[in-house]
């Protein structure tokens, strides 16, 4: 191999057949070198320098020519110290999660010479894949942790923990109905830089390497290309959560986020607007087309609130329900990584994080969780019975609001962490998701997956614009509009836990729902407005009984009842006008006391 004229940009090492170009920033005065080993070995074998005078600014660069990339590794030493570079593709040395070594960001050194950067080139048979672009209504997605997804025993998952193990689950979320995964970091950090270990992937890290230890196999960067490839087959987008750390430049950040893009294909990211400019990301000509997506718990709140049974939150529902989360970038989620499971918000009334040895300090101190009688694990059947109930209202609230939908791993099966609502700590069992509780009772995956198919069904549950309360195809009904015990008239006084929402399907083609929330521990009846003419109401589902098969015309077409905290879906269908109809069988009314006990 030979020393030629480089390129100062791209930063790191850029691998173009038989030539590699090297480009980092040193300070002024500082000797820099590129140091070449063996693939596996931790000496040099050869030292190439990249003196200042050759360079731009603060920028070092060089190339060299007649080198087999895929024989050598590489650091820089500058000042006399050994850096990983921090534009590295793929790390060398961390093929183990949980393994200790000299893996630190810039500046911190690298003395020992463990860890280094392979020199990966960018040639990958993509098999004519794409981004999918699925709009945002359309959207119903998942968010996961790639290790702890699949490292569980209960998976099944002959790879467990790895891009390979995500693809095992591929058939599952489609059975599922969903059509985006949102990954929890999978860029190389530091998982043993403190006492406790950093199973989540906050933190300084090499945003441009994917994580080798989330590999099967010796290549991160072709497995996560797989997963992404065989998710774009199955017509499930991948999403990437990207928070950086404080101190991350917004050009570096930008410039990440169009790598996955070009490199990976990598439909959208989650990122922190604290960390980068959000108007920055926005007006970026190459981001354009791509899905940002940004946290935000107002959604969580009001609806964990609502569904707890909080007073005054009907207004704050009704804007809940209505958001487009294509217009800000903002997701419905009621349960993320933060803040308990869907199971654990309903069996804890506080955070058990004793485990992370925090003494309890750690993780949101207000969750609007609650227990429904007992703290923890129960044998009332009363309590389990109404803790089931709530998970299956919490999740109507979800997927009947307009906005892009996210659900947390393993909620659909009531995976627990026992109360800790903050396992940034936890690689083991406690953070993974825990499969086996799908085996012994699939049937909250069973009405999440009919909920889901019901969503997609209806497309005035999902809008593509916002919705605005206006009649839009002069059929005498606006998109949306509110109502309670008396049709057309919402209650939303501070006392008021009840809400029917009307959807029109007159301008999309398709008939209209009424979903009727009734949060309150006593029974209500609500006024049903006209399903439209020569249309009548039929019960398409509820919190007891799930999504039925096929719909079924209620006796009364004026009027519904609802259980205490449970809600109710109608569609309108046209009115038959001969043969038999077959009626929805009411149902016995009960009252649930806030000890979880059901009253006579």
């Amino acid at each position: 191999m030979k020393k030629i004229q480089g390129k100062p940009q791209p930063f790191g090492a850029y691998v173009e057949g038989g030539k590699v170009n090297f480009a980092v920033q040193a300070p002024s005065g500082k000797k820099c070198e590129v140091l070449l080993y063996r693939a596996g070995k931790q000496e040099p074998r050869y030292r190439f320098e990249m003196p200042e005078e050759e360079g731009i600014g603060e920028v070092r660069f060089l190339a060299l020519e007649g080198i087999e990339a895929e024989k050598y590794e590489y650091n820089f030493m500058i000042g006399g110290e050994v850096y990983v570079d921090p534009f590295v593709k793929e790390i060398a040395g961390k093929r183990q999660f949980g393994q200790a070594a000299a893996v630190r960001p810039e500046p911190e050194k690298n003395e020992d010479h463990r860890i280094r950067g392979k020199l990966v080139s960018a040639e990958y048979d993509w098999q004519g894949d794409r981004r999918l672009h699925i709009p945002w209504n359309e959207t119903v997605a998942y968010s996961l942790h790639v290790r702890g997804f699949t490292k569980h025993r209960s998976s099944k998952a002959a790879h467990k923990g790895t891009y390979q193990g995500v693809i095992e689950k591929i058939p599952y979320l489609k059975e599922l109905g969903i059509n985006q995964i949102q990954c929890m970091p999978v860029y190389e950090f530091d998982e043993c830089a403190k006492a406790r270990i950093n199973y989540w992937g906050y933190g300084p890290a090499y945003f441009f390497a994917p994580k080798a230890s989330y590999a099967a196999g010796r290549s991160a960067v072709r497995e996560l290309k797989d997963m992404v490839r065989a998710c774009h087959s199955a017509g499930i987008e991948v999403v990437l959560e990207m928070p950086f750390s404080a101190g991350t430049a917004p050009q570096t950040a930008l410039e990440c986020l169009r790598f996955y893009m070009m490199e990976y294909h990598i439909d959208g990211f989650v990122v922190n607007p604290y960390t980068v400019p959000w108007d920055m990301l926005n007006s970026d000509p190459f981001l354009k087309d791509i899905k940002l997506i940004r946290r935000d718990d107002e959604f969580q709140n009001i609806m964990r609130r609502f569904l707890k049974g909080d007073e005054n939150m009907v207004n704050d529902v009704i804007r809940g329900l209505r958001h487009n989360s294509s217009v800000d970038g903002k997701c419905n989620y009621i349960t993320t990584h933060t803040g308990f499971t869907l199971w654990d918000l309903v069996s804890y009334d506080g955070k058990h994080n004793e485990a992370n040895g925090e003494d309890n300090t750690d993780g949101p101190d207000y969750n609007f969780s609650w227990n429904c009688g007992a703290e923890g694990p129960s044998r009332k059947k009363a309590v389990l019975s109404l803790r089931k109930n709530q998970v299956k209202n919490a999740l109507f609230l979800l997927l009947t609001a307009q906005g892009t939908p996210c659900l947390l791993a393993g909620d659909e099966f009531y995976n627990s962490q026992h109360g800790n609502n903050n396992v940034y700590c936890q690689d083991n069992e406690t953070g993974w998701t825990d499969w086996s509780r799908l085996r012994t009772d699939d049937s909250l995956f069973r009405f999440v997956k009919g909920l889901i198919a019901f969503r997609k069904k209806y497309p005035c549950l999902h809008r593509k614009d916002e919705l605005q309360g206006l009649d839009r195809s002069a059929c005498g009904m606006p998109d949306v509009s509110y109502h309670g015990e008396h049709a057309w008239r919402v209650q939303s006084d501070v006392a008021s836990r009840q809400l029917g929402v009307l959807y029109s399907g007159a301008d999309t083609g398709t008939e209209n729902c009424f979903i009727a929330y009734n949060m309150h521990w006593l029974p209500h009846s609500y006024a049903l407005p006209s399903p439209g003419k020569d249309r009548k109401w039929c019960l398409a589902g509820d919190t007891a009984r799930g999504m039925l098969d096929a719909p079924e015309e209620l006796e009364d077409q004026k009027h519904i009842g609802l259980d205490p905290r449970s809600i109710t879906v109608l569609v309108s269908a046209p009115c038959e006008k001969s043969g038999k109809k077959k009626k929805a069988s009411p149902r016995r009314k009960k009252i649930i006391s806030e000890d979880g006990q059901e009253k006579k």
